[in-house]
């Protein structure tokens, strides 16, 4: 074999006790496993001593804003370093295909603040099977630091067949993006999602969304939205996704799924008992969290979703204009706009972690109110010469969460784990470093939420069943070697608010295919990752 590592105390992600074992590697798959006493051991090549060291399958990251990063960074390190060997990207209902050569200039502008604007990207694709043979020939045809499946945006499809008009959809409109979705999935995408809370894909009427599910169904893939309120009529959006998938017979995985704001504090076993009697009831469910209270996203998007009509042009148009920009201030500030979830904003909450533009970066760090007392002025001034100087390019933090909820929904049976990892900015949110081992450490060895075993199930072979992976999510022989060994002892997450991008600690090795990409804690050169694409294949 090419490689043993022994004495490992095998967390497999069943969820069941660990057992010591050696395991066996060769081309990239794991070829023995053999316990304890059970015989000859296996020798290879190279022999690794894991005495002491968990050794389970890679990490699955559900909910990542890698789309860009993965393309310029041949290093990687914010997900290497933590464990991961698999990320889901087009999230949320904005990425980079499928695209024309409009639309992809409205996304790059519409999402810079999660990507940044791509200026050092050669954006020579225009599908989605285009992105993904990128990806797979990405840095002189190496490949990419770690794994990457995709889901087809609906956002960015809404913008190529409608626009950006608040209306609904024609029904030669309609068809367009059927087959732009069936496109999609044929060429490789693992599902769809949306961004009900961003535009344009926040236009969409629940019919509309029902028969792109039915598609995305037909093809094997499953929704994951990032519904319309996780703050005021947060219930409401949950049991409309659970509703318009049961009548599209399509899977849905709940994007971060979280309550938040003051108006669900202590709510969580509501959204559960919602989840569990849907299950109950036959529907195919799933959702990903952070283990963390704040949410991360653009300055932009709490603005409401009439002044957001049109695109990011538009957007700066009416902030330009004084009565429009009143307007708005007061949908923000007194009514509670659509695109901060129903909730009139709280400056003191808003953070800003990352500008676009260097000559605003004293803000960061800052939040929007304290920022507007230190210059002498109303937040809304603040945030309003922050859009327009920063070209909506502004990255928030959202300290608007409530960890008893966190908590109640990590424990429950079909959760996994999802970084939400924005890595744009100069100060982004600690999740993009640190959310696995931060599972890991505090949440499974510190405060005992999760039992390790369960833990590690919960961020492996659970979200590769929602991915329909047959060959990874377990350490089992004939499975892919993508495989993490870490220290249960020590294991935690290096990144903090005030110090986001420092690196984990406990994970000294982390293998993709068999190969190290950290080995000893170090980043190695290898680029192990490729695009991991659906079967595409029509339901029968």
């Amino acid at each position: 074999m090419d490689l043993v590592i022994r004495n490992a105390s095998v967390v497999d992600g069943t969820g069941t006790p660990s057992y010591r074992a050696d395991v066996g590697i060769t081309d990239g798959r794991i070829t023995e496993i053999r316990g304890e006493g059970e015989g000859p051991r296996p020798t290879a090549a190279r022999t690794v001593e894991a005495d002491g060291l968990a050794l389970s399958p890679g990490f699955i990251d559900m909910h990542a804003h890698s789309d860009l990063a993965l393309l310029r960074d041949p290093d990687h390190s914010a997900k290497a370093a933590q464990g991961v060997t698999l990320e889901v990207l087009g999230q949320d209902g904005l990425s980079y295909a499928p695209a024309d050569d409009r639309t992809l200039a409205e996304v790059r502008s519409s999402i810079a603040g999660w990507n940044g604007d791509g200026s050092d990207i050669d954006f020579d694709w225009r599908t989605v099977g285009g992105y993904l043979d990128r990806l797979d020939r990405n840095f002189g045809g190496q490949g990419i630091a770690v794994n990457a499946a995709y889901l087809i945006p609906q956002g960015t499809v809404r913008m190529l067949a409608v626009g950006w008009d608040d209306r609904p959809a024609t029904d030669a409109e309609l068809e367009r993006m059927r087959e732009l979705v069936a496109q999609g999935m044929a060429e490789g995408a693992v599902g769809m999602s949306s961004g009900l809370t961003y535009t344009p894909g926040m236009y969409a009427k629940d019919a509309e969304l029902t028969e792109l599910c039915r598609v995305v169904a037909a093809h094997g893939g499953y929704y994951c939205p990032h519904h319309r309120s996780y703050g005021a009529g947060a219930l409401a959006a949950y049991e409309e996704m659970v509703q318009l998938t049961r009548d599209a017979g399509c899977p849905l995985h709940l994007a971060h799924a979280t309550m938040n704001f003051g108006v669900n504090k202590g709510k969580a076993p509501e959204l559960l008992s919602l989840l569990d009697d849907a299950l109950a009831a036959g529907a195919d469910i799933s959702l990903d969290t952070y283990p963390y209270t704040p949410g991360c996203t653009t300055l932009v998007a709490m603005l409401p979703s009439w002044a957001n009509e049109g695109g990011p042009g538009a957007v700066l148009t009416r902030l330009a204009d004084e009565a429009t920009a009143a307007r708005m201030r007061h949908d923000v500030e007194v009514v509670g706009s659509d695109g901060c979830h129903g909730v009139p904003i709280e400056w003191d909450r808003i953070e800003i972690s990352g500008v676009g533009s260097p000559d605003l970066s004293s803000y960061v760090g800052r939040t929007v109110a304290e920022s507007a007392r230190l210059r002498g002025e109303e937040p809304w001034v603040t945030a309003r010469r922050l859009l327009v100087e920063d070209r909506l390019g502004t990255t928030i933090l959202q300290h608007v969460g409530h960890e008893e909820n966190v908590r109640q929904i990590m424990r429950h049976r079909v959760h996994t784990g999802g970084s939400d990892g924005i890595l744009q900015g100069d100060k982004p949110h600690p999740r993009a470093y640190g959310t696995f081992p931060q599972y890991l450490g505090r949440y499974a060895r510190e405060l005992g939420i999760l039992p390790l075993e369960e833990c590690v199930a919960h961020l492996t072979s659970r979200p590769a069943a929602r991915l329909r992976l047959p060959d990874r999510g377990y350490v089992r022989e004939g499975y892919r070697a993508d495989l993490v060994l870490f220290d249960p002892a020590t294991v935690a997450a290096g990144s903090t608010f005030e110090e986001p991008r420092t690196l984990p600690v406990g994970i000294p090795h982390v293998l993709i295919d068999g190969r190290f990409v950290i080995e000893d804690g170090r980043r190695t050169s290898t680029l192990a990752g490729r695009a991991v694409r659906g079967s595409g294949r029509r339901a029968a």
